[in-house]
């Protein structure tokens, strides 16, 4: 187990490192644009590419609060931080879907003024600007998703749904300066900006809930504890498990610990090494605490 751990360790280490580059090259481009998009909006007096605008500097700030937490959790553990700073990728992941959500109110705000009173939009600027967003935009996207990162890393994939929200942004753009160039309906502007916001507060639902249930310590949603115990109990010389607790500490590290009532103390290290074997190999669980006991220990436990 221990040439598993090492593994696994190493993987973190090299994910992790690769995470890193791939914000820091996003983070250049979405901070370059936003500044050209911003102006552009004003320009264009259009609230499609501002509230674009401000996606991208929420992306930015994503990108920059991830770099952050990217370099924490690298840091060694501590006697008083035995389990290091793995949790502030989930925090960054955490505060990254709350932005994701005051983004949208704030798009959901301009877009009803908009409806009420349609602003005239210089709708030629604006889909020169909106057209450059969507490629910067797919850019970005690309270096988010390159690797493991953005698939297993909640961190990671709370910055890229960032970027792709602001990507769908840029195309929402592209459609309503298409809409007031060839019809002249202003309205496009905020009623596609309202959808956008839709699809991009859905999304940060998506990352905060994920986030807030690893913060509580509830079992990871991709394993079934019911089959965890019934091949624990398969085990030959076990009786009963119990005290069963499994939870994630960061993105792709989850922990197991479990009180094991076996029949008899001979051969109980054997027994201990074949349920962490099992758990490795079927559920990719490598830190696991077990706690071997008899029956004669369990009963004479005291409440608490």
């Amino acid at each position: 187990m221990s040439l598993g751990h090492d593994h696994n360790k190493s993987t973190h280490a090299h994910t992790r490192s690769t995470n890193r580059k791939n914000l820091t090259i996003a983070l250049f481009i979405t901070t370059g644009f936003m500044i050209a998009e911003i102006i552009g909006g004003i320009w264009a007096n259009s609230l499609a590419l501002l509230s674009d605008a401000g996606h991208m500097f929420s992306d930015a700030f994503s990108q920059g609060l991830s770099l952050i937490a990217f370099s924490l959790a690298a840091k060694p553990v501590t006697p008083q931080r035995t389990y290091g700073f793995y949790r502030v990728e989930i925090i960054a992941a955490f505060i990254n879907g709350l932005t994701l959500a005051v983004i949208a109110a704030y798009i959901f705000y301009e877009g009803y003024k908009r409806i009420i009173n349609p602003p005239e939009v210089q709708s030629n600027i604006m889909l020169v600007i909106a057209f450059l967003g969507l490629v910067v935009n797919i850019v970005a996207a690309w270096v988010l998703s390159r690797g493991e990162g953005s698939k297993s890393n909640l961190n990671m994939r709370s910055a890229f749904l960032h970027v792709l929200g602001d990507l769908l942004g840029s195309a929402g753009a592209i459609v309503a300066g298409l809409l007031i160039l060839f019809f002249g309906w202003y309205l496009a502007d905020p009623l596609i900006s309202i959808f956008i916001a839709v699809l991009v507060l859905f999304s940060g639902w998506r990352v905060t809930r994920e986030s807030i249930n690893i913060l509580i310590g509830s079992t990871p949603k991709h394993i079934d504890v019911s089959e965890i115990s019934k091949m624990m109990l398969e085990v030959e010389g076990v009786i009963s498990i119990h005290d069963l607790h499994i939870w994630t500490l960061t993105s792709g590290m989850e922990l197991l610990t479990c009180h094991i009532v076996v029949e008899t103390e001979k051969n109980m290290q054997q027994t201990l090494l074949k349920i962490r074997k099992v758990v490795y190999e079927k559920f990719g669980i490598e830190h696991v605490t077990l706690q071997m006991e008899t029956e004669d220990l369990k009963e004479s436990e005291p409440d608490i």
